[in-house]
């Protein structure tokens, strides 16, 4: 007959201990996400009222609905909507697709000096999305941009960098720049992590290096491709200190060019705290329903998952 040993005196119980652990992360989020997501959520039911004679009063009021309503009804939400999905259409695929031909490229046995290439790709993740756009920006700029330099060395008509259109391309230029690092890392982890010995197999079956890579190690990376692909996603539905940046070097970007400048305007420039609020809720909605509808649809491609 076995034996159960006592439990020490203030040793914790089995059930309690991961709960343990994970308390620190837990009360961080709930400091650093949940707290202020609740409060902004109050402060978009709420309005400003003005009281009595003269100057009046301003007392904070429950208005229910209405800044939902005033913000949906502004046109300038939907333009800035539509110009970050035009950005987004550009910015995730190229960074997915380089970062995945990196990845490959670096875990190709033939390549070489692959520590000094990783850090090559990844220092650009590691400045500050600020400095990215300040660097860009001057290298946009006409009478400083090297780029336009060599245009003019060519006697090349120099392009306009930050036009109307191009703008877009410029923008995602420096968020490609900076985030294709980190997605590489990401994809290159999970192929170093593949057994070594399904590629020894597909090379003695006389497997190419291309059918190596699309047919063998593609499809075993799926769960880093979705992940990197839901944070790519995500980056651009929330895309601020680009364009916010470069606002000051170009017409073609104003204030409401996309949602979060749009939030970033009303509750610091124009003091409409309470709108702000209300339209940084319907973001969270739509970047919380559109990566919960991406995650679904890529886990049903991928793994077969219908459910």
């Amino acid at each position: 007959m076995s034996s159960v040993a006592p439990r020490r005196p203030g040793s914790l119980q089995p059930r309690r201990a991961p709960w343990f652990f994970v308390a620190p992360a837990v009360l961080l989020a709930l400091g650093l996400l949940v707290a202020p997501l609740l409060y902004t959520l109050w402060l978009s039911f709420q309005g400003r009222r003005i009281s009595g004679s003269g100057l009046g009063v301003a007392t904070e009021v429950f208005v229910g609905f209405d800044n939902y309503v005033r913000t949906l009804t502004n046109g300038d939400l939907f333009q800035s909507f539509g110009r970050m999905i035009i950005y987004a259409l550009i910015a995730v695929p190229v960074t997915m697709i380089l970062a995945l031909v990196f990845a490959l490229l670096l875990d190709n046995l033939s390549t070489r000096f692959g520590r000094t290439s990783r850090i090559s790709i990844f220092v650009p993740y590691a400045v500050p999305g600020v400095i990215a756009a300040l660097m860009w920006g001057f290298m946009y700029l006409p009478g400083v941009s090297p780029i336009l330099a060599v245009f003019e060395a060519l006697g090349l008509p120099e392009p306009d960098l930050m036009g109307p259109v191009s703008i877009y391309f410029a923008i995602a230029n420096i968020t490609v720049w900076g985030s294709v690092g980190f997605n590489m890392v990401i994809l290159y982890t999970s192929l170093r992590g593949l057994p070594q010995e399904l590629y020894d197999a597909a090379r003695i079956d006389g497997c190419s290096e291309w059918q190596l890579a699309m047919k063998i190690k593609l499809p075993l990376i799926v769960p880093g491709l979705v992940l990197t692909g839901l944070f790519t996603v995500i980056g651009a539905l929330q895309v601020f200190s680009e364009p916010n940046t470069l606002m000051t070097l170009t017409t073609s970007i104003g204030s409401d060019w996309v949602p979060m400048m749009l939030v970033y305007r009303d509750a610091f420039v124009t003091n409409d705290l309470y709108g702000a609020s209300a339209t940084a809720i319907i973001i969270t909605a739509v970047t919380l329903v559109a990566s919960l509808g991406l995650l679904k649809i890529l886990q049903g491609r991928a793994f077969g998952e219908d459910s």
